[in-house]
């Protein structure tokens, strides 16, 4: 944002003439200085919202002066005072709504003087309109901005508008010689000012069209102008589409609607090919076309709709009976919208506004036709609507809703017209629609368009699926909006049915209303509410539920009676509804008192559901008045809620906590300042009012404390970056902080009275230095997301300027880091750079700013880097690299507002431009081991790279430093070499990120700061790196770059400057094209990448012609014959050709501009899959899988996950119609070959085929015409090859309409042989079986399976496939899973015939090894289990089937199959625990692992079910149960098997052992999952630990619990390995581990509830804690199970590391365990361990090993209490503290440290036996000595340690 050049003296000059003035009042004269003075802040303010608030603010006082005082002022004045506001608009006039706020002003200043305003105008007009020179782009924007926003000027231009048009005209000529200004903004900027002339002053211009005597030539050469230009002589589209609507309006000025008519059909010859002469009035110009590419007649079409009025679109043309509207436009526009053009979305919408104009002239169309729409018309919108529908350009398919709702409401009102009640086009589209599968987002537009005109019960009648379709699409997240469109629409149009039925009786009530709607709805809302899928759940509660609560409001009640919160899936049901209506109607249940209301709501807010946490905290936070007070039952609740909830891992529960808790911050904002509004006038307030306001004041103190309180290092990144999204939600919401960029949120205009409520009362010190320090402290943390968010918070929202010491503590620490090797400390360099730009200059006197010094700093130090590189490149790599600061640079200048416009006087760019092309030559001689890289075209091999860099350490002295202990070359790579190879490549791609981002900055804002020479040498630089560096990241990162910098250029007037990236693309084809000595293009993809970075610059709203050239040539090299001697081991330019498509096809910056081309590179792809050479093949195959993706669009997430698209085979064709008869002739190809009995390969047929599996069928009439695939897909089945049989089945159903489904079914079924003797062939036979399953699997999901008795009588009678006479065992299976398919409709005596003869099969041991002879077994036993009679006989003969068989049979029952409580589960224990120990002395790992996961899966109760009492485990023998036991553990001692093995095996052994009593094997137990809790472990280790603890530690625990003395000290153990693995990293395992937590607390309650609820993790870690000090406080281990956990305390090394600024190796090594937080879990641990100290005296036990534990850390406290009281902790910031503060173990043991000590503190007042380790006095008064020095200096800690310490 540029500032206005505003005069500053004019401004003074105006307020000391007004001043002087002794008629007007001083009120007045100070009115009058507030005017001036926000019209100067309006001049000086650079952000845009800024502005018009102080524009606006502006114009309110000028209207609050009276006209009196205005009237009083001297001409002299007023004349000033409207110079100035004229100057303000001028410097403003690109910003309309500026100039129309100036204008307004203008206008009040009028009315006190209408002649000095109207004589400032003209003179200023007169200037512009008589200048010797031509208009600039400057001027043409004044006197656009007159005509659009001066009413005065607009009046003086009416008399001046021949003069306006002559010196446009002057202009033609000399902007349609010079190419830049033809395709640049001034030839745009004349097209606008001729529109607005046009139109604004269509009275003086009719005349000179219309008029044989005042035909002017101007307005002749002007439309000439404007025709050349939409015939194509200009490349911009904007433009070309502009000229078409100017020159519209200008035929559209007269008011002779006939004389329009005629200039509107002669523009209608935009059609003709040859020369044709435009006839407007009296002004004839001569047209030549250009060529059509479609957007002439788009602009004349989009011109004439947007301006012709309705007389001129609908009357007859003459005697022709032609009609502008229907004859004239439609026929162009419907052949627009055929052709597939780059500007489709505009064709299309101007279809949309074509629709428009006929609904608007809809009676005058009756009038002149006489008769309803023509029917072939109808046909005609509706396949142009529908053909749209699944386009996948941006936009296209949003305009085709609304084109088919203007169709369908014109259609309504041609029927209603004409009486006509038959409708049938309603009936035909609902059809079609209904035909469609429901993954088809083309369907559901439509349907909402129908819906009010075909009403509920039709469209239920003719589309029963739609409310399963709807929650189908529910559980994805593409088509989730179109679904909730249709549900609400449906509910809209139904309460309006229903109220116009009642209406002719008594008015329905609400619940009324609901309940018509719960025959419908209700049912199918709970299902998704209660759904297991995640989306569904979300989805259903975020858009159904809203739709239906304020659509039937009653439904509430409905809903909620039907809920049973206990059970399982309805607590979010629950939480969800309320939520909604707490949000819809603001009722809360708790308001009511309701008890079982607030337990519920207690239950929700501690659910392990993310989701039904959520929902309950919206229930809590929402309200529709902002202005509700919270409730006390809010704040408490949230109290608890809020520390329990940071550390979520889910990014979306962050962002929903920020948000609902932003509506809470609100909610007491303004409440509260309610209150002191009303003490405003009140006088005073009540108690009742005090209390509340205080309330709220101290809860954002409080939640503000608590930010600071965990945004400490050592917490996890989830809580950081909750803590920070809550903080700013409390400063953006609880201060007076202005965002100038913002349009919303900003505070309210009485914001302060609140704050200052609170500051006279010690709150909301929200800026002070030690909470600015703890922000600092985040700058340095590992995550990009922590640094940005706190960067942006002390730059928001803290004051202007640093302290000085904190500015020089933290310019040391950002020099130190962006010196440093490692990436991420670079980086954090480079943000502390820019935190001082912004914040440093209010800290400084006057003189040179310190940011502009400090710039050059950076630069003095690159190039000291760049020297130091030079001399010697390992010690700058180690100690001086050049990323860091080239990083820095880049955020300064381009980051920070207004650095760059303030270093353009310091030549700044030319010098960065010139050292970064040095440094570039310098990194990559380094890579290729020779400086001389100016000729080397081809870029070193990895191996040349690392031989270099080695060459340079031997040369450093490190000969040695990639050998071995014996002398041998290291596999891995040195620490000097990954030193150096970081610094090269990291600083080449942050040389290139910088360079395009500067240069587009300096382009864009028309700095004169790079010469084109300079320009020139930073395109050399790109191309350098790009094609000369290997590292794909380098690479990548510099195009993001490279692509800025061409933009930058082609947007340039300067036509040397735009040719740079024309010769760059040039060069880069030329080099493509020559013949390679190595491979490049494959490995590097330097050379695409830099054709991508260029086409990907060019302009989007032009014709792209680079794109179109580009393609063209490389289709050309493509296709060229290759060479007879070609060397597959080098690039061939064919196959770099290829390959640079497929990145052109890949890269998502060219967006849908490729998508015209993909029919001819798609049809080179799949020609180029049967070139000879692999390398061709290669490349072929990956572009072909990329265009796919491109072609098809975005994929559901649904049922079928990528194998089928979003789009049906019709839409497909019909936007890519090119292909359509290449990919019938491949198929039809490939069959004649196999008809023909010739075995050719056809390489291009399963992609084929895979292609058309992707897509979905179509409406019955569409997919009709694709009826051509289907002989040449029936032959394929019939393939050789495998592959070909089965895609092609899925190929089949694409191409065949749902209704079709059965028939094509029967068909192939009567073609099967009926018996073995019938002569087939096996292939055939099997392709067509695989037909039927496909088709029947697709009819089965369509819910379309109601009449297939014939299709099961006749596969009945071919049972002979599934018996041992067809020898094949693929057929066999084939015909076994349709079996699968059809089971429900088969006969019982069929299914028994069929189960006995597989049952025989399994048994059967082959002669030799048959193909596909296992997947069939298989299949046989999962058939065989879906019966429960047959799964029993098969699992009783378990021991004596084959391997197959068995590991078939125990993954059925690892798959969960729910069994639970059936005769089928008895028999699969019995089995399984029979064959145990043969299963685990079985040396088949695979077998072993499934048969011990099919053990715990079918023997383990339900997880949410262990806390009810466990039957024994039954048919086991103990000493047989001992020796399995034994087996296990023999296993699981010495770890024999991978992590999958051992896991298993121990849920296992846990299991077996859940009702043991033998002591010493559960000891053995519990110190093999004590072995395994820990992060080093391996993920699946420490799940099945968790697991281990809910299977067997739940029941040693509740077995403690009711007396067993003996498993006491063993619980502790167990309970402790419980708080680990609630700290664990990993999700699942934390969500087992709570499981167990929630199974004990569950077994504890009173009347234990029949299932158990699992309990958010951080609740379920209190609640373990609790039964740890409630239960087992006495026993022997309880202590240790505590202080197991707390952090070391030792200071003395972490203070000594700290003060090493050095980096001794490239990588930080992460911490085994990031999500463990040191902190918290002594926070936690503190008030269980002062409960157990408190309980000192109680036990002997506890006090011996109490004591035992004081003597062994009162020594470690009183050492590290002496080290912090030994910190020199000041008013002044030293580097040593900030060391100290981003260092993570500091702030762990610090908290260690104070558990510790408080604990301590407590013992030394409850026993004198330790007294004499400690004075309890001088420990207490040193720990808050400490405590207040570390607050001042920013660590806070938890309110849990302040309360300990300040406890008597």
């Amino acid at each position: 944002m540029t500032i206005i050049n505003f005069p500053r003296g004019q401004v003074d000059a105006v307020l000391d003439s007004l001043l002087l003035e002794v008629h007007i009042s001083p009120g007045a004269k100070d009115k009058l200085k507030m005017f001036l003075q926000k019209l100067t802040e309006n001049a000086r303010s650079t952000g845009k919202r800024s502005r018009e608030r102080s524009l606006e603010e502006a114009s309110q006082i000028l209207q609050k002066i009276p006209k009196e005082a205005l009237h009083s002022v001297q001409t002299a004045g007023l004349h000033q005072l409207v110079q100035l506001l004229l100057t303000l608009q001028l410097e403003a006039v690109t910003t309309s709504s500026a100039c129309r706020k100036l204008d307004q002003m203008l206008l009040v200043l009028a009315e006190v003087n209408n002649s000095i305003v109207l004589e400032e105008v003209q003179l200023c007009l007169y200037k512009l309109l008589h200048q010797q020179q031509v208009l600039s782009l400057k001027d043409l924007h004044i006197a656009g901005m007159f005509l659009e926003d001066s009413i005065v000027g607009r009046e003086v231009l009416k008399a001046e508008c021949t003069t306006l048009l002559s010196k446009v005209a002057e202009l033609i000529p000399i902007v349609m010689s010079d190419e830049a200004a033809r395709n640049g903004p001034l030839c745009y900027q004349m097209v606008k000012v001729c529109l607005q002339v046009f139109q604004l002053l269509h009275g003086q211009v009719a005349p000179l069209v219309y008029s044989k005597e005042s035909v002017n030539m101007s307005v002749r050469d002007i439309l000439e102008f404007l025709m050349s230009i939409i015939l194509g002589e200009v490349s911009s589209r904007e433009t070309r589409l502009l000229a078409g609507t100017a020159v519209a309006m200008l035929i559209t000025t007269t008011t002779d609607s006939q004389c329009a008519e005629s200039a509107a059909w002669s523009l209608l010859q935009i059609t003709n090919t040859e020369p044709w002469r435009l006839t407007a009035g009296e002004v004839r110009v001569d047209c030549h076309p250009r060529g059509q590419d479609g957007v002439d007649r788009l602009a004349v079409s989009r011109g004439l709709l947007n301006c012709c009025r309705n007389d001129s679109l609908v009357s007859h043309r003459g005697n022709q009976g032609a009609c502008l509207l229907l004859d004239g436009l439609f026929p162009l526009i419907s052949a627009l919208c055929e052709e597939k053009l780059d500007c489709h979305f505009y064709v299309f919408q101007v279809f949309t506004i074509w629709l428009k104009r006929v609904k608007e002239c809809l009676s005058e169309v009756w009038e002149v036709t006489g008769s309803p729409l023509d029917s072939n018309l109808q046909q005609q919108l509706t396949q142009i609507i529908w053909s749209n529908a699944e386009s996948p350009l941006d936009g296209v398919a949003e305009v085709a809703r609304s084109a088919f709702c203007l169709f369908m409401e014109i259609y309504e009102k041609d029927c209603l017209h004409f009486g006509s009640t038959e409708k049938r086009l309603y009936v035909e589209l609902l059809h079609r629609i209904s035909e469609l599968p429901w993954e088809s987002k083309a369907k559901y537009s439509p349907l909402c368009a129908i819906l009010p005109y075909a009403g509920t019960n039709k469209v239920l009648e003719l589309y029963p699926a739609l409310p399963s379709h709807i929650l189908k699409c529910l559980s994805t997240n593409h088509l989730s909006p179109c679904a909730s469109e249709v549900y609400r629409s449906f509910l809209q149009e139904q309460k309006r049915e229903l109220t116009i039925i009642a209406s002719q009786k008594a008015l329905p009530t609400d619940q009324d209303l609901a309940n018509q709607w719960a025959q419908r709805w209700q049912p199918i809302i709970l299902e998704a509410l209660t759904s297991d899928l995640t989306l569904l759940q979300n989805n259903a509660s975020g858009h159904l539920l809203p739709s239906t609560l304020r659509t039937f409001p009653g439904a509430f009640n409905s809903l909620l009676s039907a809920l049973d919160p206990t059970a399982s899936g309805h607590l979010h049901a629950w939480a969800s509804i309320i939520s909604v209506q707490r949000a819809t109607n603001g009722k809360s249940l708790w308001a009511t008192d309701s008890p079982q209301s607030l337990k519920t709501l207690h239950l929700a807010l501690s659910s392990l559901d993310d989701s039904v946490r959520l929902a309950a905290l919206n229930m809590l936070c929402c309200s529709p008045k902002t202005k509700e007070a919270p409730s006390q039952v809010e704040y408490c609740a949230l109290r608890n809620f809020i520390p329990l909830n940071l550390n979520s891992e889910s990014s979306p529960f962050r962002q929903h906590l920020q948000a609902a808790l932003r509506k809470f911050l609100m909610r007491i904002r303004d409440s509260c300042m309610a209150i002191i509004k009303g003490h405003n006038s009140k006088k005073g307030l009540t108690e009742e009012e005090e209390a509340e306001l205080k309330q709220g004041v101290d809860f954002v103190d409080w939640l503000a404390q608590l930010s600071l309180v965990y945004l400490t290092p050592d917490s996890s990144y989830q809580r950081k970056k909750s803590i920070l999204l809550l903080l700013f939600a409390v400063l953006e919401t609880c201060t007076d902080t202005w965002s100038p960029d913002r349009k919303k949120g900003q505070p309210p205009a009485n914001m302060s009275s609140l704050i200052n409520w609170a500051k006279e009362r010690g709150k909301w010190d929200f800026f002070s230095k030690s909470k600015m320090l703890v922000l600092i402290s985040c700058l340095e943390d590992s995550t990009n997301e922590i640094r940005e968010l706190s960067a942006e918070l002390l730059l928001r929202f803290f004051p202007p300027s640093l302290p000085d010491d904190v500015t020089s503590v933290l310019f040391s620490q950002a020099e130190r880091l962006v010196q440093s090797p490692r990436v991420q400390e670079a980086q954090m360099g480079a943000l502390m750079i820019k935190l001082l730009l912004q914040k440093v200059d209010g800290a400084f006197k006057e003189g040179e700013k310190q940011s502009l010094k400090l710039i050059r700093f950076l630069l003095n130090k690159l190039e000291h880097h760049y020297l130091t590189a030079k001399s010697d490149m390992l010690l700058a790599a180690r100690t001086t690299p050049i990323h860091g600061i080239v990083s820095a640079l880049k955020r300064g200048l381009l980051e920070v507002p207004r650095m760059l416009v303030e270093s353009e006087d310091c030549s700044v760019a030319g010098d960065i431009v010139s050292l970064l092309e040095k440094i570039t030559l310098l990194l990559l001689g380094v890579l290729y081991g020779d400086q001389d890289t100016e000729d080397k075209e081809v870029p070193p091999s990895f191996c040349d790279m690392g031989n270099a860099i080695s060459s340079l350490i031997g040369q450093a002295g490190l000969a040695g430093a990639g050998l071995d202990e014996d002398g041998e070359e290291n596999v891995l790579l040195s620490e000097e070499h990954s030193l150096v190879l970081t610094c090269c490549w990291v600083s080449l791609k942050e040389i290139g990120i910088f360079l395009g981002s500067l240069v587009e900055r300096i382009l864009c804002e028309d700095f004169t700061l790079l010469t084109v020479e300079e320009l020139r040498r930073a395109s050399k630089v790109f191309k350098d790196i790009i094609l000369k560096c290997r590292h794909w990241g380098a690479v990548e990162g510099c195009c993001i770059g490279f692509t800025k910098f061409c933009r930058a250029l082609l947007s340039s007037n300067d036509s040397e400057i735009r040719e740079i990236p024309t010769l760059i693309l040039q060069q880069g084809l030329f080099v493509l094209q020559l013949p390679r000595s190595m491979s490049v293009t494959r490995r590097a993809a330097g050379l695409p990448m830099l054709i991508l970075g260029v086409l990907a610059a060019e302009d989007s709203s032009k014709s792209r012609p680079l794109l179109a050239s580009t393609i063209n040539t490389l289709l050309d090299m493509a296709r060229a014959t290759l060479p007879q001697d070609w060397d597959q081991t080098l690039d061939l330019p064919q196959v770099c050709a290829v390959h640079t498509l497929q990145a052109l096809v890949k890269g998502s910056c060219l967006g849908v501009a490729i998508l015209q081309y993909t029919p001819a590179v798609a049809i080179l792809s799949l020609t180029l899959l049967s070139s000879p050479c692999w390398a061709m093949r290669n490349a072929a195959l990956q572009l072909y899988s990329s265009l796919c993706t491109r072609m098809l669009g975005q994929q559901p997430a649904g049922e079928e996950g990528s194998t089928k698209s979003g789009m049906s085979s019709p839409s497909f064709f019909n936007l890519y119609p090119a292909l359509k008869p290449f990919l019938q002739g491949a198929l039809e190809s490939a069959a004649k070959d196999l008809h023909d009995a010739t075995l050719l390969l056809h390489p291009s047929l399963y992609p084929v085929l895979t292609l058309l599996a992707k897509l979905q069928p179509g409406a019955e009439e569409q997919t009709r015409v694709l009826s051509q695939f289907l002989p040449p897909l029936f032959l394929l089945a019939a393939s050789p090859v495998y592959g070909v049989r089965v895609m092609s089945s899925r190929a089949l159903v694409s191409m065949i309409t749902p209704a079709e489904y059965l028939a094509t079914v029967l068909q192939l079924v009567e073609k099967l042989p009926e018996s073995p003797d019938t002569p087939c062939c096996h292939n055939r036979l099997h392709g067509q079986l695989l037909q039927i399953r496909s088709i029947l699997t697709r009819a089965m999901k369509a819910n379309i399976l109601s009449s297939v008795s014939e299709i099961v009588e006749g596969f009945e009678s071919r049972l002979w496939l599934a018996s041992s006479r067809q020898r094949c065992p693929l057929v066999r299976l084939a015909y076994v899973d349709i079996v699968k398919l059809l089971r429900g409709y088969c006969s019982g005596a069929f299914l028994t015939q069929l189960s006995s003869l597989l049952l025989q099969e399994i048994h059967r041991t082959p002669n030799i090894i048959e193909v596909g002879s296992a997947s069939f077994h298989q299949s046989i036993v999962y058939f065989l289990c879906g019966d429960p009679e047959w799964a029993c006989q098969v699992w009783q003969c378990l021991a004596n089937s084959s391997m197959v068989v068995r590991l078939s049979l125990v993954k059925y029952a690892s798959e969960g199959h729910d069994l639970r409580g059936t005769i089928v589960q008895q028999v699969m224990v019995r089995a399984l625990q029979s064959n145990l120990k043969e299963a685990l002395l079985d040396q088949n790992v695979e077998y072993k692992e499934a048969y011990l996961t099919a053990l715990v899966e079918v023997m383990a109760p339900e997880e949410d079910s262990l806390a009810l009492p466990r039957p024994s485990l039954p048919g086991f023998e103990e000493a047989w149960l001992q020796e399995c036991v034994e087996v296990l553990f023999s296993d699981l001692e010495v770890e024999r098997g991978g992590p999958g093995l051992i896991s298993t095996a121990l849920c296992a052994v846990s299991l077996l052992l859940s009702q043991s009593v033998d002591l010493s094997l559960l000891q053995r137990w519990c110190k093999l999952i004590e072995k395994h809790r820990y992060p080093e472990a391996p993920e699946a280790l420490r799940t099945a630990c968790a697991q281990s603890l809910c299977l067997c530690g739940f029941s040693v625990v509740s077995r403690s619990l009711t007396g067993s003395f003996i498993l006491k000290e063993l619980s502790t153990r167990l309970i402790s390995t419980g708080v680990y693995l609630l700290q664990d990293e990993s999700p699942q395992v934390r969500a087992k581990a709570a499981i167990f937590s929630s199974l004990l607390c569950c077994s504890r309650q009173p009347d234990a509830p029949q299932r158990c609820f699992n309990m958010q993790v951080n609740q379920a870690l209190c609640s373990l804690l609790d039964l740890l000090v409630e239960e087992f406080w006495d026993t022997n281990g309880a202590l240790e199970a505590l202080v197991c956990h707390l952090p070391d305390c030792d200071l003395n090394d972490i203070l000594q590391e700290a003060k090493e600024t050095q980096c001794h190796s490239l990588y930080e090594r992460d911490e085994a365990n990031v999500f463990a937080e040191p902190s918290v879990i002594s926070e936690c641990l503190l008030p269980y361990l002062l409960h157990m100290a408190k309980h000192y005296p109680e036990s002997s036990t506890l006090a011996e090993n109490l004591e035992h534990w004081a003597r062994n850390n009162a020594a470690t406290v009183r050492k590290n209490i002496t080290t912090c009281m030994q910190l020199q902790l000041g008013d002044v910031l030293n580097p040593d503290w900030l060391s100290l503060l981003t260092e993570p173990r500091f702030h762990g043991a610090l908290s260690g440290l104070f558990t510790r000590a408080s604990v301590l503190l407590q013992l030394l007042r409850e026993c004198d036996t330790i007294r004499p380790l400690l004075d309890p006095l001088n420990l207490s008064t040193d720990l808050h000595h400490i405590h207040r020095q570390f607050v001042l200096n920013g660590v806070f800690l938890s309110q849990a340690f302040i309360d300990a310490l300040s406890a008597e």
